[in-house]
This record gives C-alpha cells, sequence and structure tokens, in this order.
C-alpha cells in the first residue's frame, strides 16, 4: 500500500501493518519536523531469517537485528528501504516489557530517524537517537 511516498511490505512474515493511514502521517511530521521532506520509505516487515541474510550480505555482520535501514536520501528528501524483523521486534517487546505494536513503532520510528541523518555507533549518539524516539513516539500515542 502506498500513501504519499511512504509504503508498507511483508516478506516471509504474516504481519501487516495496521493504521496505515495515521502511521503515514506520523511519519510524514516527524520528517517534515526534521527540516526535511518525504520521498520514497519502503517499510519491509519480515522475518529474522531474512533480515539476517541481508545483514551479512550488505553488512558482513553474523548477527540478527530489528532493523536495516537503506538510505537513498538526497538533500533534504529523505528516502531509503527501512527493513524490519516482526520476529526481533516480538523478542524485544518481551525483553522491554512492551507492547508489541508500541515496540514496532519505536523501531518504525528508528528507521525513519537514520533516514533523517541520525546514527546510534556510539553511547552518545544511541542516547541522543533514543531520546528523539521517545519524543516522536509521544506524537503517535497522543
Amino acid at each position: 500500500m502506498s500513501l504519499a511516498g511512504i509504503r508498507f511490505f511483508s516478506e516471509n512474515t504474516d504481519y501487516t501493518q495496521k493504521n496505515k493511514t495515521n502511521t503515514v502521517s506520523w511519519i510524514k511530521k516527524v520528517i517534515q519536523a526534521e527540516g526535511k521532506k518525504t520521498g520514497t520509505v519502503n517499510f519491509i516487515f519480515c522475518n529474522d531469517d531474512t533480515l539476517h541474510q541481508l545483514n551479512v550480505s550488505y553488512l558482513k555482520h553474523d548477527t540478527l537485528t530489528d532493523i536495516l535501514t537503506f538510505d537513498f536520501s538526497e538533500g533534504f528528501s529523505v528516502s531509503g528501504d527501512i527493513y524490519i524483523s516482526t520476529d526481533r521486534v516480538k523478542e524485544n517487546a518481551k525483553l522491554f516489557s512492551q507492547d508489541f505494536y508500541q515496540e514496532i513503532r519505536r523501531v518504525i520510528i528508528h528507521g525513519v530517524l537514520h533516514l533523517c541523518g541520525y546514527n546510534d555507533e556510539s553511547k552518545k549518539e544511541k542516547a541522543s537517537m533514543t531520546e528523539k524516539e521517545n519524543f516522536y513516539l509521544e506524537w503517535r500515542n497522543a
């Protein structure tokens, strides 16, 4: 489904994004608040195996992860492919005592923030990104 350049796909998982119109509106507001404009953003929900294969193939990381973001942004236009493992999101939701849907929203906005130029390599960057995630999650939950 495509809504204003933001699309949702499912690959090797039964998960489909709910409330797409509200989710797209939220994502666009976040991108605008970051001083950017929305280009084409694809969210691909998948399983651990799919994301692990991508992680090994493209990043040479032989680990499980909840998200991989491929940034195709140019200038102020935010574009990219965001792969999200629903298996990892389920596990992380349990680990952090969160509702699955709250955790999936966190991972979605985490990917969007990567496309807006944020990194989480260092401890300081990770703290800054988590603060931004929490701030924008409040917008979605309001």
